[in-house]
């Protein structure tokens, strides 16, 4: 085969031995790789029938047949596993070099089943398997432990590793490979669970492909359309300005979602933080894009880098207007590997207990940003209220009690991400459905919220086949993989992907059977997630946001009603009954 390899690798850590499994021609062109393919291994490993954290729990590293190849933001692999916040499927995505290098041991996945008898590190290079003591490396942060264990192997190892979060299994903790993550969800706790501190690998091993001279011209347009205007935004200015356009829409979810606007928004937005500061730009291996923007710190000690998820996470959503206050909560969250989104989530959601006098906790308070440091280092800890924001929202709402399970900002457990659902309407459908809970990732509904196509304030049924479709675009890209920054670069998204698999694969593909594949991908997520225990009434939001407007717009309303509509008719425009179920296993 071109562009793969055939095997997966399975390393059972509990015995340190390893083996290939293989992978049928037939199953990787009917799931490709990334999330796709990581789906397929799971269900196939019955993942979906285990607690995450135990030692029978599976965690898949997995590549894509684009690794490799000279197309423009194909350095990107998956980490695919249960979710220990959601107890549902979990598909992260990131770039780095190590896809690259992690194609190269021979591979199209890596999975970890067991878990060592000590703290430790994996290597997986040229000389075959072996686990390695963590030493020293268990309990630093994420930049250090990496920098240390490439001077003990050498600079030509690729690392990913956990922080402290994911040693000591926060539910929504990262895995950290350049300062870049994985893990919405808690892949960190699983590899934690795993008692492993480090991936470290280095390979030899190259694939063909189907038409190389062909692939190189493809690749040389594709890399010529990512400088044009489709793509400008990102480059220039960063997700982060996202933030003053969705402030005047009124859209910006503020103090643990109570309003939709923020008073100290330009204080904290990347055109103010750059003023007074050094901004740098950088880009992932193998991108031709360059969107990633880093703030320096005022204190020289590094630069940061500023996505808008993370900017809404620690700002606004915790009430705090000081950019200096949000840089160091970002930076920590790195360097202890904490999801950004869960965790401002998640201390927002404690700042409003603490405010209405559920939590006995006066120090917390929205605006106060030595509170939110104070917060992050607790999670890890788990001193004082560190245990329970340890959980997540869901789970701290459930301990607390009192119906703070209405206000708390989550969907399956997933902390909600920075768009408000009450005013993009098509976005609050593809929370509320998502196998992996609410994530602006796996839907771009909001695609169709900001087009004509809809009104988002008065969302009909008629949305649902444009959320879908979006949802299938995503499963596409992340089983591909490529960046969602691509989105606008393509003529035909289908169409071109069939082009661009077909020089990479030899495959005789059209753009019907992606279409295909796409839909077997979203069909396979929810039945993991039957059978790790779903039930219809998870496809929903918070009370918070059914049935009361926001402050800022009075248009901005969903009713249950609506809400509970606009599912249905997903549902049976997926081919599934109307509660959701896939047929074949409707009880």
């Amino acid at each position: 085969m071109h562009a793969y390899h055939g095997c997966y690798l399975r390393v059972d850590l509990t015995t340190g031995s390893s083996e290939r499994i293989p992978l049928e021609e037939s199953l990787l062109r009917s799931y490709l790789g990334g999330s796709g393919l990581g789906v397929a291994i799971l269900l196939r490993e019955r993942a979906a029938e285990v607690e995450p954290l135990s030692a029978e729990a599976s965690l898949a590293f997995v590549f894509s047949p684009l690794v490799g190849s000279p197309l423009t933001t194909s350095a990107k692999f998956a980490v695919v596993s249960k979710s220990p916040l959601t107890q549902r499927i979990n598909d992260s995505l990131s770039s780095s070099g190590f896809a690259l290098s992690g194609k190269k041991t021979g591979h199209d996945a890596i999975v970890l089943t067991g878990r060592a008898t000590e703290p430790s590190v994996l290597i997986i290079d040229e000389s075959g398997v072996r686990l390695e003591p963590a030493g020293a490396l268990w309990g630093l942060p994420n930049r250090e432990a990496q920098s240390r264990l490439r001077e003990r192997l050498g600079a030509d190892y690729q690392v990913a590793s956990i922080g402290p979060a994911g040693e000591r299994l926060v539910r929504y903790a990262t895995i950290s490979h350049d300062g870049r993550h994985a893990g919405r969800g808690g892949s960190g706790a699983v590899l934690g669970s795993k008692n492993i501190k480090a991936i470290a690998v280095r390979g030899s091993h190259r694939c063909s492909w189907g038409d190389p001279a062909a692939l190189i011209d493809f690749a040389r347009k594709l890399s010529e359309k990512s400088f044009g205007p489709a793509t400008a935004k990102y480059r220039e200015l960063g997700t982060a300005s996202n933030l003053l356009v969705f402030n005047r829409l009124n859209v910006l979810p503020t103090r643990n979602f109570q309003q939709g606007s923020f008073a100290g928004a330009n204080a904290v937005s990347p055109e103010q933080l750059g003023v007074s500061r050094e901004k740098t730009r950088a880009s992932c291996a193998a991108c031709t894009i360059g969107c990633e923007h880093l703030y320096g710190l005022r204190d020289g000690q590094g630069n940061v880098r500023l996505e808008y998820e993370n900017l809404f996470a620690l700002g606004p959503l915790c009430g705090i207007d000081d950019g200096e206050i949000v840089l160091r909560a970002c930076q920590k969250c790195d360097e202890l590997g904490l999801d950004t989104i869960s965790a401002g989530g998640t201390i927002a959601f404690a700042m409003e207990c603490a405010e209405r006098g559920f939590l006995d906790e006066p120090w917390l308070r929205f605006g106060d940003g030595a509170a939110l440091l104070r917060a992050l280092d607790m999670i890890v800890s788990g001193d004082g209220i560190g245990r329970m924001l340890a959980e997540g929202s869901r789970r701290m709402a459930h301990e607390i009690g009192r119906e703070t399970i209405n206000f708390a900002p989550q969907v399956k457990g997933l902390e909600i991400p920075g768009y408000d659902p009450r005013g993009l309407q098509t976005m609050a459908l593809g929370f509320a459905v998502g196998s992996r809970g609410a994530d602006h990732n796996r839907s771009g509904a909001y695609e169709v919220d900001f087009s004509q196509a809809v009104d988002r304030f008065n969302v009909g049924p008629e949305a649902a086949v444009l959320a879908i479709e979006t949802e299938d675009k995503a499963a596409l890209l992340d089983s591909l993989i490529l960046c969602k920054f691509l989105r606008g670069v393509f003529t035909d998204f289908f169409v071109d992907s069939a082009e661009m698999l077909q020089l990479v694969t030899g495959w005789n593909v059209t753009a019907s059977e992606l279409r295909a594949t796409a839909q077997r991908i979203v069909t396979d997520k929810k039945r993991f997630n039957i059978l790790a225990g779903w039930t219809p009434a998870e496809d929903t939001l918070p009370e918070r946001m059914l049935n009361t407007p926001l402050p800022e717009d009075a248009r901005a309303m969903l009713s249950s009603a609506r809400l509970s509509g606009l599912v249905q008719a997903y549902n049976v425009a997926r081919g599934w009954t109307a509660e959701g179920w896939l047929p074949e296993l409707d009880d």
